[in-house]
């Protein structure tokens, strides 16, 4: 997505491009089912692109939304990436047939800090291949990575034949940031998905991302996120009530 199709003038943001870019996030490991319950709730009624659920919630998520236009993604190898290849691919094929529509595996980070990129990109091959033509996003963990280990991680979950390259999972201490997505964006170029995820919490944040490269967000800041867009859309200002700090 470029800036052309995509303004930043307060006046002219779309909604509907907004939402068009939001994984909603339920991840915690603490919800509940009410918990989820309300969350789903919410990212239907505000009609984003999907949901990423834990995967012991696939099949609920798929059956509460079933006819709200909203997909159920969810993740694999969470949130460490250190499970076996066979796990993963064991986890993809469950979440498969629980019906998510996306996979988010984390990738051997252990292996990507040795520099091992054989055993990285074979690792990721594996979910691509028990995936077929589902769509596979790589997080990279990069608040763990150099910049010389991001570009490598990248270029292997591209050589495996993953969708997207992703930042982070949320729970590592750090998130994303423009800069890493504009490095991401570069090494993986346009034919490769780029998604922001952690510490997206507000509307600002989303358009600095998408600005640097970013076409997909993973946020938990949903709402708040897309009631700014209104605001801004209908004042031409910020609102008050700036970032959703309780998000990731």
């Amino acid at each position: 997505m470029d800036k052309a199709s995509f303004p930043t003038e307060p006046e002219q943001i779309s909604a509907d491009v907004v939402r068009g870019l939001i994984d909603h996030a339920i991840l915690k490991p603490e919800l509940t089912r009410a918990d989820v319950d309300a969350q789903l709730d919410e990212a239907a009624a505000y009609r984003v692109f999907s949901v990423c659920v834990r995967p012991s919630d696939v099949a609920h998520a798929v059956e509460r939304l079933r006819g709200t236009g909203v997909g159920v993604g969810t993740v694999i190898g969470f949130p460490h990436g250190t499970t076996s290849t066979e796990a993963k691919v064991a986890e993809s094929l469950q979440a498969l047939a629980d019906g998510a529509f996306e996979l988010d595996m984390v990738q051997n980070i252990g292996a990507a800090k040795s520099g091992d990129w054989e055993r990285v990109e074979a690792d990721v091959r594996a979910v691509v291949d028990a995936a077929g033509s589902t769509v596979v996003k790589v997080i990279l963990e990069t608040a763990f990575l150099t910049d010389d280990e991001i570009v490598a991680a990248a270029r292997a979950a591209q050589s495996a034949g993953a969708a997207f390259v992703k930042t982070s999972t949320g729970f590592a201490g750090g998130g994303a940031t423009a800069e890493h997505i504009a490095l991401m964006r570069r090494t993986v170029g346009a034919d490769t998905g780029v998604k922001a995820s952690g510490g997206v919490r507000g509307l600002d944040t989303l358009l600095e991302m998408v600005e640097a490269g970013a076409n997909r967000i993973g946020t938990s800041a949903s709402a708040r996120i897309l009631d700014e867009v209104a605001h801004r859309a209908t004042t031409g200002a910020a609102s008050p009530l700036g970032d959703d700090t309780s998000s990731y």
